[in-house]
């Protein structure tokens, strides 16, 4: 095997951690969230209220909330993809793929002015 095919083998590999850690962090946060839920018989939070910025849900989570923990696991989970293309990014320069690494570029500040957006609704 060349050099390049096996840099481009480890990158995948790369990719397909880092999936697999981000979907195996949020999840065991939602499970604890869900347990201290269940525990608390509640979120920490009145009905129609959740931490919305990251000093709420740290601070939520510091307080042993469980709609904290909830909403930091739903943030990685969210954070996955996105790290899943910025990888992409280095893994399409490497191999030289110049068109997919501004197709990739532009999937990625689609998604930057879309929590952008999400963050300035609120």
């Amino acid at each position: 095997m060349t050099d390049k095919k096996a840099e481009m083998a480890q990158i995948e590999l790369v990719i397909g951690k880092i999936l697999r850690i981000g979907v195996a962090v949020s999840a065991t946060l939602l499970i604890i969230g869900m347990l201290l839920a269940i525990i608390h018989g509640g979120t920490g939070y009145s009905e129609y209220q959740f931490p919305t910025t990251f000093t709420e849900i740290f601070s939520g989570i510091a307080a042993f909330k469980a709609g904290a923990m909830i909403m930091l696991g739903l943030f990685c989970l969210i954070l996955t993809p996105v790290l899943r293309v910025v990888v992409s990014i280095y893994a399409f320069a490497k191999e030289g793929d110049y068109l997919y690494v501004w197709i990739t570029v532009i999937v990625l500040v689609i998604l930057i002015i879309g929590m952008a957006i999400g963050f300035i609704k609120k």
